[in-house]
């Protein structure tokens, strides 16, 4: 994995390789360590390089632009082989007959290649990918056509992949998919492939998401869809909701920051229609024939799980059964699953391969699925049975933050609508949120904090109830971002091991909403830490005393509880940027880390 563009085209103000740049560019978000293109006409020319772009870019002008009538184009996230020239893709069957660009992995790859390495064909890199150039070339030499032996080498293959592949001679560019995604763009000057839309919508909006197993090829001015066995299907086509400039920087040092200012319009997006407080209701139209269930299971990775477990509070609070697992985790051979089960898949993407599995699995067991995702036409949205939207807008940035925020105000209204519960409250708390946010974002003191602890040798978390999942979250920001060490914990946990490791060097971000049961617990748990030391800074809306016992305070506007934690979060977020571009991180693209993991 990561990105793969490319572009079958007739523009006349844009040479092919300026398309692929320009995509390939679109697609550095996803997080990468190496890219490459290749372009095809009576020769293929193949240009990569590991490292960043500008690498890349600086090898094509050294040595001369590669023309073509049609391109593709990769970054490569590492999964089989390090980082290098020879690993990153496009891959040829060493004689440039085809080359191939490939996100996922191909499970069955060892046997291949022994097999294919047996009749002669020698491999030059440590990929899974290169056995299927070879694959192709092997049933080209066999007699079959480019498409055929396309489609043959494909049929070989285990495991997930979105593959797109051009040839020497041809003016098409042939693509599939399964368990990975890959998109169709159909414009006026050509025709794009992506695995994600920001690759191309500077140049068209229509898009066709093409299934698990099927097929397309692409020329500058037809699109064919076809199945395995190559009926040809007639797709359909999309337009995107959102344009060029919603993936911009706007003029912000990064993506991140742009997004965490984008929360207020996140949230009003993801409210818009579903909620009438005057009547005290909550709409969720996709989800009206969403039946009642006995029990639910929250599925998902990352992020998404942080907010997942605030789903499954929600719920709990409301009396329903409900639990949270790790997608990676979930094994439904121990996990109890029946025709009254409702399992949700927390994904911004859509396309996270560990969660689309757990889905899958327990969709065959008979339980009903719903995804909660970001992405409308993703393979989550596609497979489950019922689909909701957080409508947060593009996000780039690979830590998220608003579709983070969105999650949590979802889960909320999902709550609702699955099981009522006094509305009126939280209600007036959601209709003032997007304000709430605002004014954290134009009052937050966390730049100056950050000033103050960029040296820390680590960070700690701590939260209860609805803010445990939140403290999670702070403290994933700051791993991901910063590279510096953080842990999230459950505020009462400390003295049950974490505290050998508080000094006083070790900031304890305490979250402490209301003046409950809860507040006065964490309270406690503050001075457990002060008592050894330990610098705190308070994330609280003022109901407690807990000022009283804090070196810093990060104010938030008093609101719902639930709704308090969404608030905090944000709070949060600003403290692991400043401290990430105090340090001169790459916020945007993290060290190791891709937007959309696509494999297991």
């Amino acid at each position: 994995m990561c990105g793969i563009i490319g572009y079958a085209g007739n523009r006349q103000d844009r040479k092919v390789l300026d398309v692929l740049l320009t995509g390939l560019s679109g697609l550095e978000y996803r997080g990468y360590d190496s890219a490459g293109v290749a372009l095809a006409d009576s020769t293929i020319s193949v240009v990569k390089r590991e490292g960043e772009l500008e690498k890349l870019e600086a090898a094509l002008q050294e040595h001369g632009s590669p023309s073509g009538n049609v391109g593709i184009g990769h970054t490569r996230w590492s999964t089989h082989g390090p980082p290098s020239d020879r690993n990153a893709h496009p891959h040829t069957d060493g004689e440039a007959t085809v080359a191939v660009v490939h996100n996922g992995i191909i499970e069955n790859y060892e046997s291949l290649r022994e097999e294919l390495s047996s009749a002669g064909f020698v491999f030059q890199s440590d990929t899974d990918t290169e056995v299927v150039p070879h694959l192709i070339r092997h049933y080209k030499d066999q007699g079959l056509g480019d498409e055929a032996a396309f489609r043959k080498a494909v049929s070989r293959l285990e495991g997930s992949y979105a593959l797109a592949a051009v040839f020497r001679g041809s003016d098409t560019i042939y693509a599939t998919r399964q368990d990975s995604p890959l998109v169709l763009g159909v414009g006026e000057d050509g025709h794009y492939l992506a695995s994600d839309v920001p690759a191309f919508i500077q140049y068209t909006d229509q898009v066709i998401y093409l299934e698990d197993g099927q097929f397309a090829a692409l020329t500058d001015d037809t699109v064919t869809v076809s199945r395995a066995d190559g009926t040809v299907i007639e797709p359909s086509v999309e337009q995107v909701e959102w344009d060029a400039e919603d993936a911009g920087k706007s003029g912000y040092d990064h993506y991140m920051l742009k997004e965490i200012n984008e929360q207020p319009r996140s949230l009003r997006q993801c409210l818009r229609g579903r909620v009438d407080e005057l009547e005290g209701a909550i709409t969720i139209e996709e989800l009206e024939e969403l039946p009642t269930p006995g029990k639910v299971q929250f599925v998902a990775c990352g992020t998404s799980y942080h907010a997942a477990l605030y789903g499954e509070l929600t719920l709990r609070e409301r009396g329903v059964q409900s639990q949270t697992f790790l997608a990676s985790e979930y094994d439904h051979g121990s996990v109890p699953i029946d025709e009254d089960t409702l399992v949700i898949g927390v994904t911004q993407s859509g396309e996270t391969a560990d969660t689309l599995r757990a889905l899958r699995q327990a969709g065959r067991m008979g339980a009903t699925t719903l995804a909660v995702t970001n992405v409308v036409g993703s393979s989550a949205a596609r497979e489950c049975d019922y689909v909701m939207y957080i409508r947060a807008g593009p996000e780039i940035g690979v830590a998220a933050t608003k579709t983070f925020a969105t999650q949590q105000t979802a889960l909320t209204l999902l709550a609702d609508a699955i099981e009522d519960g006094e509305r009126r409250e939280v209600l007036g708390a959601l209709r003032d949120l997007p304000d709430n946010v605002q004014s954290i974002l134009d009052d937050s003191k966390a730049r100056k904090i950050a000033a103050e602890y960029e040296d820390a040798g680590a960070y700690f978390f701590i939260g209860r109830g609805y803010n445990y999942p939140v403290a999670l979250e702070g403290a994933l920001k700051m791993k991901e971002i910063s590279y510096k060490h953080a842990e999230g914990f459950a505020a009462g946990e400390l003295k049950h091991g974490p505290l050998a490791l508080v000094t006083d060097e070790t900031p304890v971000i305490a979250l402490v909403t209301g003046d409950g049961e809860r507040a006065t617990k964490t309270i406690g748990n503050v001075k457990e830490v002060e008592a050894r030391g330990a610098p705190v800074i308070a994330v609280t809306d003022g109901e407690s005393d807990i000022e009283r016992y804090a070196d810093h305070v990060l104010e938030i506007p008093t609101t719902h509880e639930r709704v308090g934690s969404i608030l905090a979060n944000v709070q949060l977020q600003l403290v692991s940027y400043w401290v990430a571009n105090r340090l001169d991180r790459s916020i945007d693209k993290p060290r190791n880390l891709a937007k959309s993991v696509t494999v297991e």
